[in-house]
């Protein structure tokens, strides 16, 4: 018996099963047996727990005649295996609407026409049951072993596939988080498409199974395999799962438990590698001096085609205490989730994290015929957005800036600062934008924020304007900034601002008077909306420059 169960079927084979007679239920002999119990009571809920092989004379029950077929119904109930009769003592024969009952409810029915030993019953069977689990005990100790010593071997993986293959004869394929693929036998390759297709439509694994036509037709059944509560990978049986036994479940957790230990140890290394591209990242970002040895283990070595972006996230403060090593443990989920995020839309990912931003460095091959690079970072942004795992990340409460294409590493913390340019935009509602190349003017602005000049050139032009504001309690500015938005369109202006034209006229001549005839010239009007850009980005850093306006000399 090359199984889990003992069976019905397996039962009839004994020895002193030989001189019986099945009356009834031929089609439930594949019902497992766990174990015999004698019965001579009527109330016996409390004594059956499913399973069980009953023993009986009937002294009880009728079974012949119909009144025995309540009796029979509470042990259908219990879910038992089946029922052995012996005749002569208290029941001479079967009533036929007993024999009809259990061929209608598939339970077994068997009679011994000569009186039998029940202890023996007993004891034979509890005997072949016990002997039967110790031996599929002992195989399922030999695979684990056998598992376990090719998880230390090269590519173990496909080597642990091989053996569950060889054991249940059904083909396996495992997926990695990170797109790796490992299958046997190989034709099962084919298959292999179809499975990473439907996975990619953002279907969660508890209805992969029972949504998708593919995995039904193909009668995949999917085990995720999950580590510090997050799925590294899936391992696809092409069986149904209710052909799926105790012993079949055993091994494959076994084999499951392999290949976990596998990708542990590996990200361990990883985990050591992370540690020095933290190192060296940071130190990029800072624009230190690296080892040109040091920068190529950590980052895709440069080529003509080969570009990066740096994505900035940056993360709320953990407000709450973390104990020891919590950190660490927090560090090492969020670098899993995002770069397993950035794998997925094809980009090589370098990472540095710490407590209030993730930097990644995000290097693709530029192709005329793949996807733009900005659509993917989109889409990395809206599924980053989803995540809500608390103590970990929280998606919805992150800004995200994105640097302009680059090629050499040597400009990571210009590219650092670019990032840092574009949430800070964001931060101060001046734009919405998640790239550098989007920021327009603030691009310049923003180099020229230290810098005074950049005061006296608002004043320069806007100051008669923001000094009649301020005594007047005006907003001529506002006027002004909203007419050019409009592109001098008196009506749209008016509609925008929510007043009537005759009111905007009236502003629009003293904006006139104060600025001179010539303000919506070409160049007069570059100058002022260059000084407006400056204004707001200025008030979001100098929120003074508001209240106290300079007074030209």
């Amino acid at each position: 018996m090359d199984k889990w169960q003992v069976t019905v079927n397996d039962v009839l084979s004994r020895d002193l099963f030989r001189n019986c007679k099945l009356v009834a239920g031929s089609r439930g002999l594949d019902r497992e047996v766990k174990w015999t119990h004698i019965l001579e009571m009527s109330n016996f809920e409390s004594f059956i727990n499913g399973g069980e092989l009953i023993l009986t004379t009937g002294s009880s029950i009728h079974f012949d005649s119909p009144k025995g077929i309540d009796y029979l119904e509470k042990l259908r109930k219990k879910n038992i295996a089946g029922v052995c009769i012996e005749l002569g003592t208290h029941v001479k024969t079967i009533h036929p609407d007993i024999i009809q009952y259990g061929n209608d409810h598939h339970i077994p029915l068997i009679t011994f026409d000569t009186i039998v030993k029940f202890v023996d019953i007993t004891q034979d069977l509890h005997t072949l049951i016990i002997n039967h689990h110790h031996h599929m005990l002992n195989q399922i100790n030999v695979f684990s072993q056998r598992v376990n010593e090719l998880s230390l071997m090269p590519n173990g993986i496909l080597k642990i596939l091989k053996e569950l293959h060889c054991h249940l004869d059904i083909p396996v394929i495992f997926l990695t988080d990170d797109s790796k693929t490992f299958y046997y036998p190989p034709q099962v390759k084919d298959d292999i498409p179809s499975i990473k297709t439907i996975i990619g439509q953002n279907v969660t694994i508890t209805t992969l199974f029972s949504e998708s036509n593919f995995l039904l037709e193909a009668g995949y059944t999917i085990f995720p395999i999950k580590i510090v509560g997050n799925t590294w990978g899936n391992l696809f049986l092409k069986s149904n799962t209710n052909d799926l036994d105790k012993f079949s479940d055993s091994l494959i957790d076994r084999a499951i438990l392999a290949i976990t230990q596998i990708m542990l140890r590996n990200r361990t290394i990883e985990e050591r590698k992370q540690n020095l591209e933290e190192e060296i990242i940071r130190k990029l970002l800072q624009g230190k001096d690296c080892d040109a040895d040091d920068i190529q283990k950590v980052l895709p070595a440069q080529a003509k085609n080969f570009n990066y972006r740096l994505f900035l996230i940056e993360t709320p403060s953990f407000d709450i205490e973390l104990k020891d090593g919590e950190w660490d443990e927090i560090k090492m989920q969020q670098s899993l989730m995002i770069r397993s995020l950035f794998r997925t839309y094809g980009f090589i990912p370098s990472l540095s994290v710490n407590k209030n931003e993730i930097t990644v460095i995000a290097s693709f091959f530029k192709q005329e015929e793949a996807k733009k690079d900005t659509e993917r970072f989109t889409k990395i942004i809206e599924e980053i957005g989803n995540i809500q795992e608390q103590k970990i990340l929280i998606g919805k409460n992150c800004r995200f800036g994105i640097s302009n294409i680059k090629n050499d590493y040597t400009e990571l913390n210009k590219s650092y600062k670019e990032a840092k340019d574009v949430i800070f935009i964001q931060s101060s509602n001046l734009l919405q934008t998640y790239f550098f190349e989007n920021i327009g003017v603030y691009r310049i602005l923003l180099n020229l924020l230290e810098d005074q000049k950049l005061e006296d050139y608002i004043h320069e032009y806007l100051g008669p304007i923001i000094r009649h504001d301020h005594e007047m309690k005006s907003d001529l500015l506002g006027t002004l900034s909203m007419y050019l938005n409009c592109l001098g369109s008196k009506k749209e202006t008016a509609d925008r601002l929510f007043i009537v034209r005759q009111t905007l006229y009236h502003r629009l001549e003293k904006i006139k008077e104060l600025l001179g005839e010539d303000y919506m010239e070409p160049v007069n009007r570059q100058a002022i909306e260059l000084a407006l850009a400056a204004y707001s980005l200025l008030s979001c850093t100098k929120p003074s420059i508001q209240r106290t306006p300079q007074k030209k000399a």
